[in-house]
């Protein structure tokens, strides 16, 4: 087992996932809508939730948002319906409704020419972003709620597909659902990257997952249970803000100048909550203020501490508890019923821990083989850099989720 990491080929090799993730940062690769169906007889009636980040793909030159009347187009011509192999007629064409901070909701319905053999269609966003997920509770004539998840290669849902009907997701489809939102998600890959480039040990490591892994899995589950309910908008930004901080208390270990980075970072952020207090931005001046404190304090702690590694596990617990908020956005717009709900949190708990591991493993096999190939780059070519490239890129998520 690997006591210390080499720091050469370490370097090397996050440098290169850096790289990558840089390329991917500005698509946002992670893509999920939600879809409420219901069955009456032969008619069936479809309440589609798109969160505004996906809408955004819709705009037209010079429109952050597109207009009500381009997105009732666009979902008009990719969600459908048929019955016993005929289609269903659109009886309600798309229609706004009012819908949670940063969503977007719409209402449609369809007349069948028989209730046997309903079949659901959804193409939305395939065509924009092949790894699009589409989450989609059924509730069938008999009154039974059914999950069921719409990908590129499964885009429509038989409700005569078995003797029994539509059945649920399995438990692996969450299982997988959890698994592409570590793998989809740019902004959770940087920050578990950045746990690994900060951890000189393996143990050190181990000590960060762990409390990652504590804090998400407990506000995940609150989160999803209606516990705690938190604001999707401030999440989002708190979770670009972590990001920006794994890179700034690399940057202030780096340079035994933990008060510099501290007060910069505490700086940025009492700024902000100026702004916010003055109106400008959407997040809370106090939200921000704590924000800026935790930061200075934080910082300043790791820069002196000869071992900051076990002080690290209580810092991860808290970053673990924001991104878990975060890994609960998918599953909350679902409305979610209590029945299946252990099932689905456990599958979906599952996934996140298996990608975070493999993504870690992965890691750590570069290391491996780059150690014993002895390749090697220059301190200030890659820690330096990557870390400076993860405040920068924390702090542009985070201002722009900020003031959007």
């Amino acid at each position: 087992m690997m006591r210390r990491f080499r720091r050469g080929p370490l370097r090397l090799m996050v440098l290169l996932i850096g790289i990558g993730l840089v390329a991917q940062a500005g698509a946002h690769t992670k893509s999920t809508s939600y879809s409420n169906w219901r069955i009456e007889g032969a008619v069936v009636h479809l309440s589609f939730t798109i969160p505004l980040v996906e809408t955004a793909r819709l705009s037209r030159p010079g429109e952050t948002q597109p207009s009500n009347v381009h997105v009732a187009e666009y979902l008009t011509q990719r969600l459908s319906v048929s019955a016993g192999g005929k289609p269903c007629a659109l009886t309600a064409a798309p229609r706004p409704l009012t819908a949670t901070v940063q969503f977007r909701r719409f209402e449609m319905s369809f007349q069948c020419p028989t209730a046997a053999g309903i079949a659901l269609h959804s193409a939305v966003f395939f065509d924009l972003v092949p790894s699009h997920v589409s989450l989609a509770q059924v509730q069938t004539s008999d009154g039974s709620v059914i999950q069921q998840i719409f990908t590129k290669d499964n885009q429509t849902l038989e409700t005569f597909a078995t003797e029994e009907g539509l059945k649920d997701a399995g438990f692996l489809k969450y299982v997988q659902m959890g698994i592409m939102h570590i793998f989809t998600g740019v902004d959770h890959m940087s920050f578990l990257l950045g746990l690994v480039l900060i951890s000189r040990r393996l143990r050190d490591l181990v000590f960060v997952v762990t409390g990652f892994t504590i804090g998400h899995s407990a506000t995940l589950a609150l989160a999803v249970t209606g516990i705690i309910r938190p604001h999707a908008e401030y999440i989002d930004a708190l979770v670009a803000l972590t990001i920006a901080m794994i890179g700034a208390e690399n940057i202030s270990v780096a340079t035994h100048r933990p008060e510099i980075v501290a007060a910069g970072t505490a700086g940025a952020l009492i700024l902000m909550a100026v702004g916010s207090f003055l109106g400008f931005g959407g997040l809370p001046s106090l939200l921000l203020l704590g924000s800026g404190l935790f930061a200075a304090n934080y910082l300043m702690l790791s820069g002196h501490l000869r071992d900051a590694a076990r002080l690290r596990i209580v810092v991860t617990v808290v970053f673990g508890l924001i991104h878990g908020f975060g890994f609960a956005a998918d599953l909350l717009e679902l409305r979610l019923p209590t029945a299946q709900l252990f099932s689905i949190l456990l599958g979906f708990n599952l996934g996140v821990e298996v990608g975070q591991l493999t993504l870690v493993l992965v890691a750590l096999g570069l290391v491996a083989l780059l150690v014993r190939a002895r390749l090697a780059l220059p301190r200030p070519i890659v820690v330096d850099t990557l870390s400076a490239g993860l405040v920068g890129l924390g702090m542009y998520w985070f201002i722009s989720r900020s003031y959007a």
